[in-house]
C-alpha cells in the first residue's frame, strides 16, 4: 500500500522549485497561482535567498507550491490509498485527495502563512528541536519549564514551543536542544489570533470529501470528510502537530511505502527512524521521477 506524505515549513531551500518549472506546463501553473495569491512563487522559489523563503508568509505558500507541483509531475492518482501532511503539509495533502482544488489550497495557504507571521509578530516567542532522550523526562521538561510540545514527530525529536527565555534554559537529561530559525511559538495558543480568518476563508471554500483517507495531525485518525479535514487543518494552527500518530496509523493501515513529495527528506528520515518496516522515497527533483514512478507502481494499488 502507498501513501504519499508532504511536508512543513523548514523544509524550504533556495531555487527549489527551478528545476520544477522546466516544465511549462508547470511553470504556467505556477504564475496562475502567483497571480491568483498575490505572491511571486517563480521569484520565491527559483531566485530568492534563504533569508527571504524563512519568512512565514513566504515559506508556506512555496512549501505547498513545491509539493503540488512535484505531486502533478509524478502523476501517481488512483495508485496511493493514503496522504498525510506534517504540518502546512496538510494542505497539500488535502489537495492531492482531492478536498480542494489546488488553486483553493493555494489561497489557504497564503492566507495561514499572512495570519501566522501576524500573530508571530505580537509576542516574542519561538520553538526548539529537543532531540534523543527519554521521551517522558522529555516531555515533563518541556511542560515544567511552562512549554508546549508543539510537534511531536516521533522518532526521538519533539519540538518545544513559547517563551524565548524558557526555552534558552530548556535542557532536558540525555537529549540535545537546537533552537529552529522560526519566527514565532507554531501550533501554540499563541497562534490563536491566526485561527479566525482563516476560519472564515475556509467556510467560502467549496470542499469535496477525500477520495482517499486523510491522516490527520490531530490524532492520526483517518479521515474522508472533506469539510472535517478543513475544520482541523485551520484548528491545528493552534495545537499541536502529532506526527508520531500519524506515522503509527502509516503503520497500522498497512502501508508499505510512503513518497515525500518535495521539498522532500525530512519526513521520510522520520520514518526510517520511527517506522523502518516501511520503505520511503524522497522525491526531491525531477531526477527522482522515474525512481518515484517505480516505487509507487510496486507499493501502489488499494
Amino acid at each position: 500500500m502507498l501513501a504519499i506524505i508532504a511536508p512543513g515549513q523548514g523544509a524550504q531551500t533556495p531555487g527549489m522549485l527551478a528545476p520544477w518549472i522546466e516544465d511549462a506546463q508547470s511553470k504556467e501553473l505556477l504564475i496562475e497561482w502567483s497571480d491568483a495569491i498575490g505572491l511571486d512563487l517563480v521569484h520565491l522559489g527559483v531566485h530568492a535567498d534563504a533569508e527571504e523563503i524563512k519568512d512565514t508568509a513566504n515559506a508556506q505558500p512555496l512549501i505547498v507550491a513545491a509539493g503540488l507541483l512535484s505531486g502533478r509531475a509524478l502523476g501517481v492518482n488512483g495508485k496511493f490509498s493514503l496522504v498525510a501532511g506534517h504540518s502546512v503539509g496538510e494542505i497539500t495533502a488535502a489537495a492531492f485527495a482531492g478536498v480542494l482544488t489546488p488553486l483553493d489550497a493555494m489561497k489557504l495557504v497564503r492566507t495561514r502563512g499572512v495570519e501566522m507571521a501576524k500573530a508571530a509578530a505580537l509576542a516574542p516567542a519561538g520553538m526548539s528541536a529537543v532531540l534523543g532522550g527519554d521521551r517522558e523526562v522529555v516531555l515533563k521538561a518541556i511542560a515544567d519549564a511552562g512549554l508546549v510540545a508543539a510537534n511531536d514527530n516521533g522518532g526521538g525529536q519533539i519540538v518545544a514551543a513559547g517563551d524565548l527565555a524558557a526555552l534558552a534554559s530548556l535542557a532536558p537529561e540525555g537529549a540535545r536542544v537546537r533552537a529552529l530559525a522560526v519566527a514565532g511559538a507554531f501550533h501554540t495558543s499563541y497562534m490563536q489570533p491566526a485561527v479566525e480568518p482563516m476560519r472564515a476563508l475556509a467556510a467560502s471554500m467549496e470542499v469535496s470529501d477525500a477520495h482517499v483517507g486523510v491522516i490527520s495531525n490531530k490524532d492520526g485518525a483517518v479521515i474522508t470528510s472533506g469539510r472535517e479535514i478543513l475544520d482541523r487543518i485551520v484548528n491545528q494552527i493552534a495545537n499541536p502537530v502529532r506526527w508520531d500518530l500519524c506515522m503509527e496509523t502509516l503503520a497500522a493501515q498497512g502501508v508499505s511505502g510512503v513518497i515525500e513529495v518535495a521539498p522532500a527528506g525530512t519526513l521520510v528520515g522520520l520514518i526510517k527512524r520511527a517506522v523502518p518496516t516501511i520503505e520511503q522515497l524522497a522525491l526531491k527533483s525531477p531526477a527522482e521521477l522515474e525512481a518515484a514512478s517505480a516505487f509507487a507502481l510496486t507499493h501502489g494499488g488499494k
